[in-house]
């Protein structure tokens, strides 16, 4: 184990009727105005929103309402929140949705806090911010793990990049298994696996044998499947979500991380996979995964062999991969560039720009160089 520092941001309400328990209470500390974010309406078809609304009222809170974050949350959606948020002098954000919903919104509450252009203050100046408004999170749909940590992901259409930035941890979170039963079959699927990815990238990076944090992905990682396969045979299983509801929280909130390094190859690829073509994040992964994994398998023989036997109880490295294939397979996701839901048709030039932008991890098990993130991209057309 390497040194570190850690320390939770975040307190977190979990379990049915939560929100209704948990939530006045939770925002008591904080001024009267609270933007209310959401995404494309969904809360308001389902009663989320009216319920979550008088609760804020009855707690004597003004409410605001940000709506419309989009999946793939643009930094334009994130500039507009935050002239929102002065304009109306926001004292809480309450983000009420998915990772998408969730991470605009803590950009939104480092972006409201200075006049300096945040995308450029972190990625040209490498400052970050030190002063950001408070917030909470609602989850009404798992697999991002958003909700406990600092870090948000964007697409800054204007430059064709999708990346991390450094925002605001939210104060709380409030996770209510119910609150996910009107998401789709596949977006649950897909947010799942994308909790899958977490664990498999933070286990694969470099590291020291026999490390606890190993030990923890591997858990994660075998949970998450049991009970995405739960949910295959009855998706409204509200054990199965509560259960991957805490997979994903696990899978990001820091602990898997602590004292190693990770490889997040596969994020990076799909990420710029993304800001070319919009498709569903945790779908781009489980299209990229097996074909990456299968161009790293001999050089970290031994960790895939760990996880085809403890995940999958397979008994070697290579069937470990194709475990984990067939199983994307036998959850119904994408496995080829084409059955992923696109903005433009994907194409051997998009690839190629995906590959030439993409971040470069230096510390998975092999470094990969360019033409090669090329064609491995090639080889899931």
């Amino acid at each position: 184990m390497q040194k570190f520092v850690y320390e939770y941001a975040t307190k977190v309400y979990f379990g049915a009727g939560a929100v209704k328990k948990h939530l006045a209470q939770a925002v008591s500390g904080y001024g009267q105005n609270v933007m209310l974010a959401y995404g494309g309406g969904s809360v308001k078809k389902n009663g989320i929103y009216d319920e979550v609304k008088k609760i804020l009222e009855d707690a004597g809170k003004k409410v605001f309402d940000f709506s419309g974050v989009m999946s793939n949350p643009t930094y334009a959606k994130v500039q507009e929140g935050a002239g929102m948020a002065k304009k109306e002098n926001i004292d809480f954000i309450l983000a009420v949705g998915g990772g998408s919903v969730i991470d605009c919104c803590k950009i939104v509450a480092a972006q409201a806090k200075t006049e300096e252009d945040l995308w450029e203050m972190e990625m040209t100046e490498h400052k970050f911010p030190t002063e950001v408004l408070p917030m909470g999170a609602i989850v009404t749909a798992s697999g991002t793990g958003a909700e406990m940590n600092g870090g948000a992901v964007i697409t800054n259409e204007e430059k064709v990049t999708k990346a991390g930035m450094a925002a605001a941890a939210p104060r709380f979170a409030i996770l209510d298994p119910e609150y996910t039963l009107s998401v789709p079959r596949m977006q649950v699927i897909s947010g799942a696996f994308d909790t899958l990815s977490h664990a498999m990238e933070t286990y694969f990076g470099n590291s020291d044998q026999d490390n606890v944090s190993d030990d923890v992905a591997l858990s994660i990682m075998r949970n998450t499947v049991v009970n995405m396969r739960r949910l295959l045979k009855d998706i409204n299983d509200v054990q199965a979500r509560g259960n991957l509801m805490w997979d994903s929280a696990m899978a990001e909130n820091g602990i898997l991380k602590v004292g190693r390094v990770t490889d997040f190859q596969a994020h990076q690829m799909e990420h710029q996979l993304g800001a070319y073509t919009d498709c569903n994040h945790g779908q781009g992964l489980a299209v990229i995964h097996p074909a990456y994994y299968r161009h790293i398998v001999k050089d970290a023989e031994e960790k895939f062999q760990r996880f085809g036997k403890e995940v999958f109880g397979v008994d070697s490295a290579q069937a470990g991969v194709e475990a984990l294939a067939d199983f994307i397979k036998e959850c119904g996701l994408p496995t080829k560039m084409g059955e992923l839901k696109s903005k433009v048709e994907i194409t051997p030039e998009i690839l190629r720009n995906v590959a030439d932008t993409c971040n470069v991890i230096k510390c998975n098990p092999r470094e990969l160089s360019r033409d090669e993130i090329y064609d491995l991209l090639m080889e899931c057309m």
